[in-house]
This record gives structure tokens, C-alpha cells and sequence, in this order.
């Protein structure tokens, strides 16, 4: 089981903060997805930017997973992060409560109990979920002590993200669209409102009886809402990518990486071109069922002004990808998207284990895969 040392005192900062000590990885010899590494030290080589965006491509057109790697965090600063959510998480439930995210309107940030999402028939979700938005002025909302204590520590930590790595990766994606290089960073300002957020998510162990009563899945096949998510490494195996070919395949937590996928955002943005990646959370195997599964994220999320309407790329056009082929997703913004999106998620309809496409907004759809 992920454990930290027990302490009385979950108001700690800085160094006070306990040693992070994830569990051993899987003995089990999985289907592994055989997924690129980009190194991202080899971003302001020379030549570096575009040796990486041709590799990025390759990655991106086979399954939409990727690896990254040297991005500038250590693994004890990764670690600290993962303790603060542990601490956070351990909080009693009615503290947790009074910073529940307003999901039911589709604000998404602060605390998501677990339950409100049902998996199958008779079984709900078992995740809970603190998000923390960018640190603007607009967007300043109350936290628990165990977060707003150590703000200096979160904050430098989820600027890092965006400022070093979600900025490198952006300016990849705008490198393979034959795009100005700060084409994308230019609707991704860390000044302007948006759905950018850092994410402790935890899900909960589950018996046998649950975990057969669900089929063995603990979150459906999907696609994420923004432009990139950013799965900060945790040896508990249990995600999955669908392959092209329909497939699932087990997604393997290298140490000193993080996982990266696709999102909605750039699938409308490139009509397609880069596709939002599915994928899905399933039951670990055997020798890791009896523990917790604790997450550190990031999701990158566009501005919430911006229209989902196709870039302009000689690219697309050259690829046949410049005419829109859902007229609906025009017009709708990144926001509107995003907000439409967390209502439905926790919209007390059939059982996510019956529905396939899930109407969101203007007659677009979400659609889920078993």
C-alpha cells in the first residue's frame, strides 16, 4: 500500500512534509503498449525542436500516447506532491466537503467525493478527486490547509508544468502543423482564464465482489476534455489505451516519466488530424488489487474564449483535413465545452457501463467504449 509517515499534523510544509514511498510495480508481464519517449533535453539543441516534433508525430498518428522524459522536476519534488495528496485525501470526509467542486454546474475545481458516477448498474465510482486551478486572481478559490500552507510549493510546481513542459509540447504540435511556434501557446496563457488544473486523484481499492459486479472496470473508455493531460508516474497498473486496431493495452509506468495524451480540444482544433486519445482505468493486477491508487496530474486546457473551429494550416489542407467535419463542434468554446462535459459526467442518467455516445452540447457528442 502507498504510505507516507503518519503524522497529526496535515497543516505541514516545506520539508515537515512526510517521504512519499510509492509500492513496488507489478511482477505480472502485461500487454504493454509500446509507446514513443521524447527527451525533452533535446528541445534547445540545435535541430532539437524539430527531431522531436517528427517524433511526436510518428507517436501521436499510431496511438496518441507518449512518453517524456528529463523535464525538469526531480523525482523527490514529484514525491512531495504525491505526499501533500495523500495528507489531503486522509482529511476526514465532512472537511473534504466544504470545498466540493460545483460539479453539477460544471465547475470542476476543488474536491470531487467519490460516488457520484455510476460505473454499472448498482456500483459507483470509487475516485476522489482535488483539483487546483492556475493561480490567478480569477480564479482563486478556498483550499484546505494542507494546500493552501504549502501554495509555494504547489504553485511552483504546476507553473513548471506549464511554463517548461506544456510549453515545449505545444510548440511541437504547432511545429508539425507548419504553424507559427507560439500558435498554440498564444490561446494557452497561463494569465487567462481556462480549465488548466492540477489534479490528486485516488482511487479507492475495491473487493472482489465490486470488482467482478463492474466488470473489472473502474473508469470506461474515454477521450479527455482539453489539449493534453500530463500522468505524472505511479507504479499501480491500471490504465489502458485502445489501439487503432480496437485493442486495450496496458500502459507501463517508467520510472522518471510522465505519460502524455491527446485531448478533445486538439481534435476539433486539427479536424481530426490529432486525434483525442481513448482510453480507459481497469482493476490492477493481482499482486497490486489490495491498495489504493493515488494520481498526480495536469490537464492542459485552452482559453476558455477560444472557438473549436479548425486552425488555418497548409498542413491540414495538404492532408485533406482543412474542411470541418462536424459543423456542431463550431461555434462551441473551449469553456463551454469543458463546462458541458462535467455536468454530464456526474448527470444521475443510466449507468456509464450503457451508454455509448453521451449528447454534450450543440449536438456534439461524447462517446464511450467498452
Amino acid at each position: 500500500m502507498s504510505t507516507v509517515t503518519e503524522t497529526q499534523a496535515p497543516a505541514l510544509t516545506g520539508s515537515d512534509i512526510p517521504t512519499y514511498h510509492q509500492v513496488p510495480e507489478t511482477t505480472y508481464d502485461l500487454d504493454w503498449a509500446d509507446l514513443s519517449t521524447l527527451d525533452l533535453s533535446l528541445f534547445d539543441q540545435p535541430g532539437g525542436k524539430e527531431r522531436l516534433a517528427k517524433q511526436l508525430l510518428d507517436a501521436i498518428q499510431n496511438i496518441g500516447f507518449f512518453y517524456i522524459i528529463n523535464f525538469g522536476l526531480s523525482q523527490e519534488e514529484v514525491d512531495r506532491q504525491f505526499s501533500i495528496g495523500k495528507q489531503l485525501f486522509d482529511l476526514p470526509l465532512d472537511e473534504k466537503l466544504k470545498y466540493r467542486a460545483e460539479l453539477e454546474k460544471g465547475g470542476y475545481n476543488g474536491y470531487k467525493p467519490a460516488g457520484l458516477r455510476e460505473i454499472a448498474p448498482g456500483v459507483f465510482d470509487n475516485t476522489e478527486i482535488y483539483n487546483i486551478p492556475k493561480f490567478i486572481p480569477a480564479l482563486e478559490l478556498p483550499n484546505p490547509s494542507i494546500v493552501s500552507n504549502n501554495r509555494p510549493i504547489i504553485e511552483s510546481f504546476a507553473r513548471h508544468i506549464h511554463d517548461q513542459i506544456v510549453r515545449k509540447l505545444l510548440t511541437l504540435i504547432a511545429i508539425i502543423l507548419d504553424l507559427p511556434e507560439s500558435y498554440f501557446l498564444d490561446v494557452h496563457r497561463y494569465t487567462e482564464r481556462s480549465d488548466c488544473h492540477l489534479r490528486y486523484m485516488k482511487y479507492h481499492r475495491r473487493t472482489a465482489e465490486e470488482n467482478d459486479k463492474a466488470g473489472g472496470i473502474w473508469s470506461k473508455g474515454h477521450t479527455d476534455f482539453g489539449s493534453l493531460t500530463l500522468l505524472f508516474r505511479q507504479p499501480v497498473a491500471a490504465l489502458q489505451v485502445r489501439t487503432p486496431e480496437g485493442q486495450w493495452k496496458w500502459v507501463k509506468p517508467y520510472p522518471g516519466s510522465i505519460t502524455v495524451n491527446l485531448a478533445d480540444s486538439l481534435q476539433f482544433l486539427t479536424n481530426g488530424f490529432l486525434k483525442s486519445s481513448i482510453h480507459r482505468v481497469v482493476a490492477p493486477p493481482p499482486d497490486q488489487r489490495d491498495v489504493d491508487r493515488l494520481g498526480l496530474l495536469y490537464f492542459v486546457r485552452p482559453e476558455d474564449s477560444l472557438e473549436l473551429r479548425p486552425v488555418e494550416s497548409a498542413v491540414l489542407r495538404r492532408l485533406g483535413y482543412d474542411q470541418a467535419v462536424d459543423n456542431s463542434a463550431v461555434g462551441i468554446t473551449a469553456g463551454e465545452w469543458v463546462k458541458a462535459r462535467v455536468a454530464k459526467g456526474v448527470d444521475r442518467g443510466p449507468a456509464r457501463s450503457e451508454i455509448g455516445d453521451q449528447p454534450i452540447i450543440g449536438g456534439v457528442v461524447a462517446r464511450y467504449y467498452d
